[in-house]
């Protein structure tokens, strides 16, 4: 098994829209913008061995102010633009009220891409930049490093490692990644 990281897509992989300390994914897949680390990111961990895969909460399909489809647009843009293929990102369509178990904090996305991917997940990382995708590390047993992009909102629980952008998030996976010997502990 091979060590892995999950990314969040909204705000790390590509760009969100940040309105009252809140962000926004974009609507369409005309609206997609790369985060100006995630090619060079995707690039080093892939050298370095690490499968890929995204991990994404899309509630405003449950709340029906976007389509499923305009979500999988999204997605098959972002892929396009990084290299990343379909099968490789992992959708929740679900709202809090749905109690699903893929929804993050939950960590159903993460089990499944892991499955998908031949990943161990005592070896892996998530790189997000909400409270939600870092306890749904927790609750799958991966390393988790928060992007602190000073949202207006709950700030995850500990531990974590805390990056200023996805290059930092990106390094500090790899640093770990060197010197955590192979097959040993997290």
């Amino acid at each position: 098994m091979i060590p892995a990281v999950f990314f969040d897509r909204d705000g790390v992989l590509i760009e969100s829209s940040v309105r009252h300390g809140r962000p926004y994914p974009p609507r369409t897949r005309a609206d997609v913008r790369l985060d100006a680390d995630a090619l060079a990111g995707v690039r080093a961990l892939r050298a370095a061995g690490f499968a890929l895969a995204v991990v994404t909460n899309q509630p405003d399909v449950a709340r029906n102010s976007v389509t499923a489809e305009s979500v999988h647009g999204i997605n098959e843009r972002t892929g396009q633009l990084l290299g990343i293929p379909p099968d490789l990102f992992f959708t929740c369509f679900h709202d809090d009220a749905d109690a699903c178990g893929c929804r993050k904090p939950a960590p159903g996305l993460i089990r499944r891409a892991a499955r998908h991917c031949g990943a161990d997940l005592s070896r892996s990382a998530v790189i997000g930049d909400r409270w939600r995708d870092i306890g749904a590390a927790h609750r799958a047993g991966c390393a988790a490093v928060w992007i602190d992009r000073g949202y207006a909102e709950r700030r995850p629980d500990a531990p974590y490692g805390r990056a200023g952008s996805l290059a930092e998030a990106v390094e500090f996976v790899l640093a770990a990644h060197r010197e955590r010997p192979a097959g040993g502990p997290h």
